[in-house]
């Protein structure tokens, strides 16, 4: 049987045609995907100067709050249910600027943000902190006992100015014998994640309670057979009692109850009866019905200074009931594209509310 040669001729042409159309085809859309990505990249490009001066806007925003807040004779304290810690406002707040202030989606030019403010002195100033204080907060978060001196010690070596090592700390010369090999600070903590970095002190330890949340794959332990080996379960962690930046004196306002028995004298007794006060009738802080302590001289209604008013004297080296360095956490928006900026502020008056620290985190 005899092949027409322009029938093969044919054939061949009309499968060239499809390659050719099917490689055009897979051209056309890698080009239009690249241009996608282009004009998203464009976009994001062009979105974050505004996105900058968002989170710019969300820190003299959070200024200007814990300015009027000041403001307000009748509430000559910082509590949990006030407009800044994104309570409902004090009765007084009525009848301020903030009555109708929102810490959510507030608008600026095209893009919104949101706040999150919270007083560092809720918690302990670590560098600050001896070794009893520290010791202390071990047991609290529910250290082994036979653990305790060793990351105390590590702390304080850690924090500490000179070189010579506490009994079970470490200095230098044992972080330099790691891989990878570092240094002691020898110096105040800047952020609290450095302890990580100190001898003792686990993933578990820092986050507490939290450590699920944060922990990685990296630094869980499993035995032989692969299976995860439980840490132990610490009631709260470094961080929930911890900060490098306060004014050093626990707010008896906004400390949590394990904080607030860092308080020389305060006891898991007196800690419960401290928030049951503060948080009102419904036994919920941040809300319509708290009543904060106005001063520190009100802990005796919680069971404190029943010795007379030297004991009270002694707290007030330890208590306050009024805030002067906060947390912010900004999360700006502008149509698909987000941006979390965190600030760290120095109150000292209404006009003086200076800006510590500064910085961004992409979501």
């Amino acid at each position: 049987m005899k092949i027409n040669p322009h029938s093969r001729s044919s054939g061949i042409a009309l499968i060239a045609v499809m390659i050719a159309i099917f490689v055009l085809s897979v051209l056309a859309g890698a080009f239009a995907y690249a241009m996608k990505v282009e004009t998203k990249l464009a976009m994001n490009a062009s979105h974050e100067t505004d996105l900058q001066w968002l989170g710019r806007s969300g820190v003299e925003y959070a200024r200007w709050v814990l300015g009027q807040q000041l403001l307000i004779t009748q509430e000559p304290y910082d509590s949990l249910n006030q407009k800044w810690a994104g309570g409902p406002g004090g009765l007084a707040s009525s009848n301020s600027p903030l009555a109708d202030v929102q810490l959510e989606n507030v608008h600026v030019g095209n893009g919104t943000f949101s706040l999150k403010i919270k007083d560092l002195e809720r918690k302990v100033n670590i560098n600050n902190a001896d070794q009893s204080l520290l010791q202390q907060a071990l047991t609290l978060m529910g250290v082994d006992a036979s653990e305790i001196s060793y990351v105390a010690d590590g702390i304080l070596d850690w924090i500490d100015a000179d070189d010579a090592t506490h009994i079970n700390g470490a200095e230098s010369d044992y972080y330099e014998g790691l891989d990878p090999a570092y240094s002691a600070k020898n110096a105040p903590i800047d952020d609290l994640s450095e302890l990580l970095l100190i001898k003792g002190v686990t993933q578990d330890m820092y986050w507490g309670a939290a450590s699920t949340n944060h922990s990685s794959a990296f630094f869980q332990k499993v035995d032989r057979f692969g299976n995860l080996l439980e840490g132990p379960a610490y009631t709260a962690g470094l961080a929930d009692i911890f900060t490098p930046l306060s004014s050093g004196r626990i707010n008896i306002n906004t400390a949590s109850a394990t904080t607030l028995q860092m308080i020389p004298g305060v006891d898991e007794v007196i800690a419960g009866n401290i928030i049951k006060i503060r948080s009102g009738p419904d036994g919920a802080d941040g809300t319509e019905d708290d009543m904060p302590f106005q001063n520190v001289g009100e802990l005796r209604t919680a069971g404190m200074g029943q010795q007379g008013g030297q004991a009270l004297q002694v707290l007030s080296r330890y208590c306050t009931v009024r805030s002067s360095t906060f947390e912010v956490e900004i999360d700006a928006q502008i149509g698909g594209s987000h941006k979390k900026f965190f600030a760290v502020l120095g109150r000292a008056n209404q006009r003086d509310i200076q800006i510590l620290s500064f910085f961004s985190k992409d979501q």
